[in-house]
């Protein structure tokens, strides 16, 4: 049966309702460019999404040498063949007229087109002179989430054995760096212990700060199918927004941002108060129960329902139906990572799950969430700050590995201290320690907190920026040298997404101009700085993408996350397997834990812990003394203010998030013209009583500020909880006059002119969901309404005559059930 359906308008299709432990059907979601029929495709190419973290598995319809569809594929475990708007109109961005062709270099300080060898040598040349002149510290690296991990790997090589610089990290420190050390607090080491297969099982999905429906939309459509059909699992949803999930939640609980570690407190007070503990389970595999009860006997629902602004009896609610779960499935994401008590927050989640007994079965998952679509690559490799392979920086053993592996001194790779985190290499940059960056992948100039500062941090001259991107992002427009690169398409490579699933990419067309792959760039780089290791020979002998995915899995060889069992030849066709894949699981591993805590234990976890107060590193004969046996550790938190609050100078709370329709700050998404026409401008979300309050009307122009700065955007009056303004973070500055930053006038679009440069003190991510603000307005509107989709968390509360998100002809898709 085939469907043709406007998949901006219905932006997660048909349904197909199935009930608990059955298999999710399938359903081929397929999207051609306007007059090209199935007939037309000369070639069909795999490969898997590159624009959220979900992973879905798809095929690239070429013709002529050109991208001119896509189709899911049916056989794959994490999709089934169904594809999200992003995934289906995303890949016209490959063919904007504005990609670039040429690297550029800086001269009169003017960006100009020049080839190869002058970019390189100049590259080449400003890093041997830093070398040499200030030592490895003068040069960082800021990378991604969305290259490949034969590329992520490559970089962190040439960082940390070639320059031997502790300044290397990448732009998932925005996005989910706590989730990373949420794993790493509870469990000794990264790596999700559930699956996505889990909600075919679960009878209970609980969702902390995940708006699955917009950041995963496929993997929405599996939590309505199940709904849709025999014994719906229920839900439990906590958000401050009115998204769809919250819409379609058992319990709904919106706290005021900046309190979620009351809220879960509160939320274990009451599963131990109520005996819903498995002390079977408690006693033979964790340890610091008892700490967490004398942390939580206090925290009554009424003591949250006073911090949260949240029902007491709401808070009993849900307390009773995740006491009453027998297969409960939690996802976290960016609602707990980017506060102030980030960590705090989603380990209180894992202590739900090891109190509860949760883990290991199927329907009892645990996913700590990713945000970008190679998120969890930069983490295994090193890219992201930590050591290849899930190694611990502070045990000599890893080290000692790791320079094995890559046939070097241990003294060479740098491990005096923890890895630098993104914010940090930009204060380094800011006080002049650091010299030279390089951007690969990423737009640091829209995406980081205060802008204002960013800007001057790579505007400023004794600082040389390298800028490795598609387009000539507000970023790149600040750079000394621009490289072009090839992107999804245009080159090879593998990638995992958030529940472990491992996909491979195949090349489908020639990138335009000169551009090269990302991992070309990064090899060339490491040939002409002549990289060796101790016997001489190159430090990277590898060539192709397959050559550097053999390399990785020597290095990922008896760690968690084992690669040996792969290759690309079993990566092709059929579905993505998950890691770990070695001699023990041939087939990959759907759970982790399945049979007690595997990486906790101190000679082979990745991480001793941190205080998740102060952020200090735990010191490995503390977590001896603590965990001799490797269990999961039950980590307790006090609550802690937000660190900006609310007062009569700024009354509201500023908190900003994504829709479904862009991904990152709209450096593709933008160019596509569905996805653009879905949600073409910044907006404002409001409460109607804050709204009345200050005789704001839907559409009316506003201006929100805070201590940092302030941007404009219209106002849309939604259904989100008092005290509260929601901004989408997407919007930037590469598609007004000037291009990289606010126009002379003043009048900002992007968010993160407004907020904080604070970070959580473990995962060092930042803090966009808490700043306190205020919004005027600044011009009455003329009746348009605000430019913010309807389809989803920002759906108006006010007239009905506000016309639904649609993309007309061109956005319609075709879904076929086998």
């Amino acid at each position: 049966m085939e469907s043709s359906l406007d998949r901006i308008a219905q932006p997660w299709g048909g349904r197909t309702g199935y009930g608990p432990g059955d298999a999710w059907p399938a359903r081929v979601d397929t999207f051609l460019a306007d007059g090209v029929a199935p007939g037309d495709v000369e070639r069909w190419v795999q490969s898997a999404s590159l624009l959220h973290s979900n992973g879905d598995a798809m095929d690239i319809a070429v013709r002529a040498g050109r991208i001119v569809g896509v189709r899911g594929r049916a056989e794959d475990r994490v999709n089934r063949g169904r594809l999200g708007p992003k995934d289906l109109f995303g890949w016209q961005a490959n063919h904007a007229a504005d990609r670039l062709h040429r690297p550029l270099v800086r001269e009169g300080g003017r960006l100009v087109e020049c080839d190869w060898d002058t970019a390189m040598d100049r590259i080449v040349g400003r890093s041997r002179g830093l070398l040499d002149a200030h030592g490895p510290g003068a040069i960082g690296f800021y990378t991604t989430g969305q290259l490949f991990l034969e590329e992520y790997y490559t970089l962190a090589v040439l960082a940390r054995a070639g320059i031997g610089t502790n300044h290397l990290d990448g732009n998932t420190r925005l996005c989910t760096s706590t989730a990373a050390e949420a794993l790493k607090e509870s469990f000794g080491c990264d790596g999700q212990p559930g699956s996505y297969t889990d909600v075919d099982h679960a009878d209970t999905i609980a969702l902390f700060g995940h708006n699955v429906a917009e950041t995963q939309p496929v993997l929405w459509m599996r939590v309505l199918d199940r709904l849709e059909g025999a014994a719906p699992p229920r839900l439990l949803c906590v958000d401050p927004r009115p998204t769809l999930v919250a819409r379609r939640a058992d319990v709904h609980l919106a706290p005021r941002v900046g309190t979620n570690v009351a809220l879960l407190n509160a939320l274990l007070h009451e599963l131990i108060r109520r005996d819903r503990v498995d002390r079977a389970f408690v006693e033979a595999h964790t340890v610091g129960f008892e700490e967490l009860r004398k942390q939580v006997a206090d925290c009554t629902p009424a003591w949250a329902s006073a911090i949260c602004d949240v029902p007491a009896a709401a808070i009993g609610e849900a307390a009773e139906l995740l006491g009453g779960a027998e297969r409960l499935l939690s996802t976290v994401l960016q609602g707990f990572y980017q506060s102030h008590q980030a960590t705090a927050a989603a380990v209180q989640v894992n202590n739900l799950h090891l109190i509860r007994g949760m883990l290991g079965r199927p329907g009892c998952g645990l996913l700590q969430m990713n945000g970008q679509p190679t998120a969890q690559n930069t983490r295994e490799t090193g890219a992201n700050g930590d050591l290849p392979g899930f190694r611990n920086w502070q045990n000599e053993q890893h080290v000692a590995e790791l320079a094995r592996v890559w046939n070097v001194e241990a003294s060479a790779i740098p491990h005096y201290g923890p890895p630098t985190p993104a914010m940090q290499i930009f204060r380094y940059a800011e006080q002049g320690s650091v010299k030279m960056l390089w951007i690969s992948g990423t737009n640091p100039a829209v995406s980081l907190p205060e802008l204002s500062r960013i800007r001057s941090v790579l505007g400023q001259e004794r600082l040389f920026t390298v800028v490795q991107d598609l387009f000539l992002t507000e970023t790149a427009l600040l750079a000394d040298v621009v490289l072009p690169a090839a992107t999804w398409g245009e080159k090879t490579g593998t990638f995992t997404n958030a529940d472990r699933t491992v996909h491979l990419s195949e090349k489908a067309v020639d990138p335009p101009g000169l551009s090269r792959p990302d991992l070309d760039i990064f090899l060339d780089y490491a040939r002409r700085m002549d990289f060796r290791d101790r016997d001489g020979g190159p430090l990277i002998g590898w060539h192709t993408p397959e050559e550097a995915f053999e390399a990785w899995k020597r290095c990922s060889a008896g760690r968690p996350c084992d690669y040996t069992g792969l290759t690309y030849d079993r990566l092709r066709g059929g579905s993505g397997i998950q890691w770990p894949c070695g001699e023990d699981a041939p087939e990959g591993t759907e759970r982790l834990y399945t049979d007690g805590i595997s990486w906790a234990h101190p000679d082979v976890c990745e991480s001793y812990g941190k205080d998740l107060v102060t952020g200090a590193s735990v010191e490995a004969v503390e977590y001896r003394s603590l965990n001799p046996d490797g269990k999961a550790v039950i980590k307790a938190a006090e609550y802690v203010p937000p660190h900006e609050d609310t007062g009569e100078e700024y009354p509201l709370q500023l908190t900003t998030g994504r829709t479904l329709y862009h991904f990152h700050t709209r450096t593709k998404t933008g160019r596509v013209p569905q996805l653009d026409a879905a949600a073409p401008e910044v907006w404002a979300e409001l409460s109607p009583a804050e709204a009345a309050a200050r005789d704001l009307r839907e559409g009316d122009l506003a201006r929100i500020t805070t201590a940092r700065g302030s941007l404009q955007a219209r106002v849309r009056i939604t259904g989100i909880r008092d005290g509260l303004v929601f901004v989408p973070f997407h919007y930037g500055y590469w598609d007004t006059p000037g291009g990289h930053g606010p126009a002379s006038d003043g009048e900002a679009r992007a968010a993160n002119e407004t907020t904080v440069t604070d970070w959580d003190p473990v995962s060092k991510q930042p803090l966009y969901k808490t700043a306190a603000a205020r919004i005027e307005r600044v011009a009455r509107g003329d009746g348009t309404p605000a430019p913010a989709p309807t389809t989803t968390a920002s759906a108006p509360s006010g007239p009905a005559s506000i016309a639904a998100t649609a993309g007309g002809p061109q956005a319609h898709a075709t879904e076929e059930r086998p």
